[in-house]
């Protein structure tokens, strides 16, 4: 009887399979596969790659040629896969055809009302997959930059909108608009991502960065104060230079303020790495609401959907660093970088902008800096603060539906 031959595998195909594994680690902190979504399609059902068959091609030596074809057919597939899963896994996704129609609507009927809506429902696919995209790169960035990255694509629209309406001249539309979306993004977004995630994890409490909020925080209280100090003096009719050192007063604070995002920048990222549509008045009348509300609360609702959208994903699954650089990290980036940047803008175009928001406006800041900064410095959130926060964004709505704008 024969004696049976044991095969071994050899080095070069066992140093082969070590490095598939050691590749389909990659991008998990703690060493798992990638995970994978509920919607996703799994890698092994559209790419069947059998590595022994490789293996064997490279240590025969005869058909390296179509180990070749192999490899390039295995990148085809994931960039297929990538595809897939960006565009097509997720079921919100039907939704994006409702943006074009939006487009189309307004210029076919001008309806404003379904605009909003549409609008509204073609966005919110697009939030979701920024979200997805935010997740992702904070396996590999951290949650810091990861809220920070969110934040900043959310608010690009924002400061292209305003640079636009700006050069307009609609000054006062740029001040309401800024200001809603800060409003909004610590009461209503941060509110609902603190309800949403107590809910979801309500058997503990949630905890967060301290230290980081606590810079945000900071940050928020100084661009308060450079909001109020020229509406104070505009109120007390104080200026030295009456119409003059108001504006002047709004320029040099903002060149601070620019200076104070960037080193907040560097000590976020590099120092501290590891602490942690213009409004159409004619809609107005239509409607019969008042502008600062439309301005303040109806349009960001729509620009922040994607904060809105990312903010709340990210507390139900427990990541509530992400998620306060989504909320916070928004209003701290609108308030000391878009702000100031709209005001140097408006000094360079020969088109002024202060930061006199108005008494009303500023009060309604600063008391919000105020609760939120409170909420968050105990470094812990639940459902009840979440309830609270959108409870608070619910009066300073109806006091902006009662408010009419001094400055019209």
């Amino acid at each position: 009887m024969e004696t049976p031959i044991e095969v071994k595998p050899t080095r070069v195909a066992s140093g082969f399979l070590d490095d598939l594994s050691e590749t389909c680690k990659m991008g998990s902190p703690n060493g798992r596969a990638m995970y994978r979504t509920d919607d996703e399609v799994p890698f092994d059902s559209e790419i069947n790659f059998h590595p022994s068959e490789s293996s064997l091609m490279d240590v025969h030596g005869s058909h390296s040629g179509e180990s070749r074809t192999v490899h390039h057919e295995t990148l085809a597939g994931m960039i297929y896969r990538s595809i897939q899963v960006v565009v097509f896994s997720n079921k919100l996704n039907l939704l994006m055809p409702f943006g074009p129609l939006a487009i189309l609507v307004q210029k076919l009927t001008g309806h404003l009302g379904w605009v909003f809506g549409l609008s509204l429902l073609g966005i919110m696919p697009l939030a979701e997959r920024l979200g997805y995209a935010t997740e992702q790169l904070a396996f590999y960035t951290g949650d810091t930059v990861g809220g920070l990255l969110n934040a900043t694509f959310g608010n690009a629209t924002e400061l292209i909108i305003s640079i636009y309406a700006l050069k307009s001249g609609m000054t006062r539309v740029v001040q309401l608009s800024l200001l809603g979306s800060i409003l909004s993004n610590m009461l209503l977004v941060l509110g609902c991502a603190f309800l949403c995630g107590g809910i979801v994890n309500h058997e503990k409490e949630q905890v967060f960065n301290k230290a980081a909020a606590s810079v945000n925080s900071g940050l928020l209280l100084m661009a308060v104060m450079g909001i109020l100090f020229p509406a104070v003096l505009h109120y007390t009719h104080t200026e030295v230079h009456v119409g003059k050192s108001e504006l002047s007063l709004s320029r040099f604070s903002s060149c601070i303020m620019l200076v104070a995002y960037v080193a907040y920048l560097f000590f976020q990222l590099k120092s501290q790495r590891n602490l942690y549509v213009s409004v159409n008045e004619g809609a107005s009348t239509a409607w019969e609401i008042p502008v600062a509300f439309i301005s303040v609360i109806l349009l960001p609702l729509v620009g922040n959907a994607a904060e809105h959208a990312s903010a709340i994903m990210f507390a139900m699954k427990d990541k509530l660093d992400i998620s306060l650089g989504v909320a916070i990290g928004s209003s701290t980036q609108i308030s000391m970088f878009v702000i100031p940047f709209c005001v140097v803008i408006g000094w360079i175009t020969g088109h002024p902008m202060d930061l006199n928001f108005q008494l009303f406006e500023t009060a309604v800041l600063f008391l919000t800096v105020i609760v939120v900064a409170f909420m968050l410095q105990e470094g812990t959130a639940n459902y009840f603060k979440g309830l609270m926060l959108i409870l608070c964004y619910l009066i300073v709505a109806a006091s902006f539906y009662v408010h009419v704008d001094s400055s019209q």
